[in-house]
């Protein structure tokens, strides 16, 4: 009984962020100048010499890789109490970011001991995350060496200080996972009618609103077209499902049998609203702010102003040139053309969905649940998450079980070949893995008594109903 009572007292501590610091060892080669090297670290409040000291030691085992390794160095470092993960994103500028191991909180006569999981934490998720730190940085702005180019060390230590201030405040370690690795986009499915309509509203947008160079389409957090380069499509996805819609959060309306209100703001008939930019276009103080992101900086660098504007669940990002700054009287002129337009074109593809939902008929709870992936096109399907914000994450399976995906996911990162793994897990758990022409599929079953013939059997039939068009080698 009291060895019940003090297993009831287990805690389990989530893993969390340590430290995270960026650095350049060419910036301070000579003995006494090691400080010059660290371009930024977290927590500042660590003393000077504690900061040089963890630069030296990442520094160090760099190096030391670099000689087993040349083109590869070390990507992670295992130790009992934490990991630690390196990434250089750019020549000779290195990232680094240290995750304190999950624990297990036990008593032992009255007092608190502590027990780190080593091998908890998946190297793949936590490099990903650490890769999507540079990725976001850059879409915001720009390399780091045009940094450099602007204004030396002083003003990429500048754009560093605001920038991860505030991003790494929005890394909730404990809830990463597989869809953290792929980055993928959500698509919205669509008939073909409906994709028409779509494509030409864009040509016309683009036609009426010349300055504009690239259109997004997204509807239910779900991307519908894009004209932007995979890359940073995929970067600008995750910034605008993660961040900037939550933010502007409202109850959706149902369809077209809502009646179109003659109170709305400025008497418009219509539902359309800024999501970055002036807040009032009455107002004629308005402030016409628009973020800039960085595209194609591998070869155009093209600077671009984000305009991000809603109707309903329908939402459009405009990207126009930053070499011209957006008027309130653009604004204006774009939310007269966009907004009735939007609105009517939100209530076609929601009439739509739901025609199409009734026609495939109600689903019931299916005895699996699954994560799609399509490396091609980058394109992203998870039953098992719920919803996936930075906050949170709503995966409706164990915590064991998401290990298992990636644990399947690193074996096939190492391997070029087509590949299929199952795995029986602890109680009636199936995991299926499959990996086929740069398509991954991971299938989670639940069923009793059943053997292998018979989950391969349940995988054939999932792929048969769920990618019917989607070639999986058998």
């Amino acid at each position: 009984m009291a060895a019940a009572a003090a297993a009831g007292q287990e805690k389990q501590l989530a893993p969390i962020l340590l430290s995270f610091f960026i650095y350049n060892p060419k910036l301070g080669p000579k003995e006494g100048e090691e400080e010059k090297k660290i371009l930024f670290y977290h927590p500042n409040e660590v003393e000077k010499n504690e900061k040089i000291r963890n630069v030296g030691l990442c520094e160090a085992i760099v190096q030391f890789t670099r000689t087993f390794s040349p083109t590869k160095p070390a990507k992670s470092l295992h130790t009992q109490k934490n990991r630690q993960f390196f990434h250089e994103p750019e020549e000779n500028f290195w990232m680094v970011m240290v995750v304190r191991n999950p624990i297990i909180e036990k008593h032992k006569d009255g007092k608190p001991v502590y027990e780190y999981q080593e091998e908890e934490l998946l190297d793949k998720v936590y490099s990903s995350v650490l890769q999507q730190c540079y990725s976001m940085y850059k879409l915001f702005n720009g390399t780091f060496l045009k940094a450099m180019e602007d204004g030396g060390v002083k003003v990429l230590k500048e754009r560093l200080e605001k920038f991860f201030h505030r991003y790494l405040q929005t890394l909730h370690l404990q809830s990463c996972d597989l869809l953290d690795v792929f980055c993928g986009i959500s698509f919205f499915p669509l008939d073909k009618m409906t994709y028409l309509k779509i494509q030409s509203f864009i040509n016309r947008m683009e036609e009426s609103l010349s300055i504009v160079k690239y259109t997004a389409f997204l509807y239910n957090d779900q991307l519908i077209w894009s004209g932007l380069e995979q890359d940073d499509m995929r970067i600008l996805y995750k910034y605008l499902t993660t961040s900037l819609f939550p933010r502007h959060m409202e109850p959706e309306l149902a369809g077209r049998d809502s009646p179109i209100r003659a109170e709305m703001p400025g008497n418009l008939q219509h539902y359309g609203r800024f999501l970055t930019g002036p807040l009032n276009l009455n107002d004629p103080e308005a402030k016409c702010r628009f973020p800039k992101i960085f595209v194609n900086t591998d070869d155009t660098y093209e600077e671009l102003h984000l305009i991000v504007y809603k109707a309903m669940s329908a939402a459009v990002c405009f990207m126009i040139d930053a070499s011209i700054p957006p008027t309130l009287e653009f604004c204006r002129k774009l939310d007269s053309i966009v907004g009735p337009q939007l609105t009517v074109l939100a209530s076609d593809i929601c009439e739509q969905y739901n025609i199409n939902k009734r026609i495939s008929g109600a689903e019931k709870e299916p005895q699996f649940k699954f994560i799609y992936f399509n490396h091609m096109n980058l394109a992203e399907k998870s039953t098992i998450h719920m919803r996936k914000t930075p906050s949170v994450s709503l995966a409706s399976v164990h915590p064991d079980l998401m290990k298992i995906l990636g644990d399947i996911n690193s074996d096939f990162s190492r391997v070029d070949e087509d590949e299929e793994i199952i795995v029986k897990a602890m109680s009636d758990y199936w995991v299926v893995g499959k990996k086929s022409d740069q398509r991954e599929l991971y299938v989670i079953l639940n069923q009793k008594n059943a053997n292998l013939i018979e989950v391969n059997e349940e995988v054939k039939k999932l792929c048969a109903t769920q990618f019917n068009n989607i070639f999986f080698l058998d």
